[in-house]
């Protein structure tokens, strides 16, 4: 996010993963107005939206409708909602295989995947980390590269663990062809 004054303004912090790339932002309509905040989610151009809000954190800043909206324009979006702070469900745990396996075949194919919570740091960050991992990078290599972008990634030891957690590396990572044999 920058800071221009003392308003603070939407933005789509990226970097590179696989072929394609991941995104971070805060919840669309939380600092500018929704409908300005959503082209630019549509402009960025991602085939996959995960919001990490529980609804009512999105009706509380007018953004709502951004799943029928997403759809829409064409783009995937998944509801895969974290308390703040928070870390998945043990069944939202087992959810995520199928979650992650679905971002993972988007980035294979060069495109883009963008993670938000409310403030587009703690529960985004740790969605972006765990991805990051899949891909074949390291705890101590991903949260650094991920901070680099976003600053406020990742905002707690449990996120940072449930990120690591039990992974297999499915996405090959940047120039890394020893997953592909």
């Amino acid at each position: 996010m920058n800071v221009r004054g003392n308003m603070a303004v939407f933005e789509i912090n990226s970097l590179s993963l696989g072929n394609g790339l991941l995104g971070i932002c805060p919840a669309p309509g939380r600092f500018t107005p929704y409908e300005n905040d959503l082209k630019d989610i549509t402009d960025w151009s991602p085939s996959l939206v995960l919001t990490m809000t529980s609804m009512a954190e999105l009706q509380s800043v007018g953004a709502a409708a951004l799943g029928g909206d997403l759809q829409a324009g064409g783009i995937d979006w998944i509801h895969f909602p974290v308390v703040d702070y928070g870390i998945p469900t043990k069944a939202q745990s087992q959810q995520w295989q199928a979650l992650g396996a679905q971002a993972a075949h988007r980035l294979l194919g060069g495109g883009r995947v963008l993670a938000h919570c409310y403030g587009g740091c703690g529960r985004s960050g740790m969605a972006l980390m765990r991805l990051m991992c899949e891909a074949g990078e390291t705890a101590d290599t991903a949260l650094p590269r991920l901070r680099a972008v976003r600053p406020c990634a990742v905002e707690t030891d449990d996120q940072r663990l449930w990120a690591v957690q039990g992974l297999q590396p499915v996405i090959p990572a940047t120039g890394d062809k020893s997953a592909e044999t």
